[in-house]
């Protein structure tokens, strides 16, 4: 079998796409929270053109997620491997631009715990996406 003909497997376009979008998303996502939330080169990562920059790469993101959905997530579920992380990485996916959506519309008075969660959903889906895309790979296919 071809590795191409792969069940679930995505094209090179999307792979890198996906990675792009969810990498470039993540590291601007990492560098605001050690630049805002822990003072860790403020002047510069806490600069509010990288939280711009966090959510133009979110937008990237789900668009690279919009472009997973209709073939990889449904060959996933077929095929049952990779279900934990795969599933996963939705459901933070799905937490994170709900939580992104409260920080930019949501009320004031719970900023603060949208701000918390979002990024220790955000932490949290990094490892698993690192986990899903890199490290599983090997041990799967």
């Amino acid at each position: 079998m071809s590795t191409q003909s792969r069940l679930g497997k995505m094209p090179a376009w999307q792979r890198n796409g996906v990675l792009i979008g969810m990498l470039s998303c993540s590291i601007t996502g990492l560098a605001y929270l050690l630049g805002h939330e822990f003072q860790v080169q403020r002047a510069l990562l806490g600069q509010h053109s990288i939280l711009a920059w966090h959510g133009i790469s979110a937008m990237l993101a789900t668009m690279a997620l919009g472009s997973v959905l209709p073939f990889h997530l449904k060959a996933g579920l077929k095929s049952k491997r990779k279900l934990f992380s795969g599933l996963s990485q939705l459901a933070f996916l799905g937490t994170l631009v709900f939580s992104g959506a409260l920080l930019y519309y949501g009320p004031e008075e719970i900023r603060e715990e949208v701000v918390f969660t979002h990024w220790i959903i955000g932490l949290v889906f990094l490892a698993i996406f690192l986990l899903h895309a890199v490290y599983l790979r090997k041990k799967v296919y």
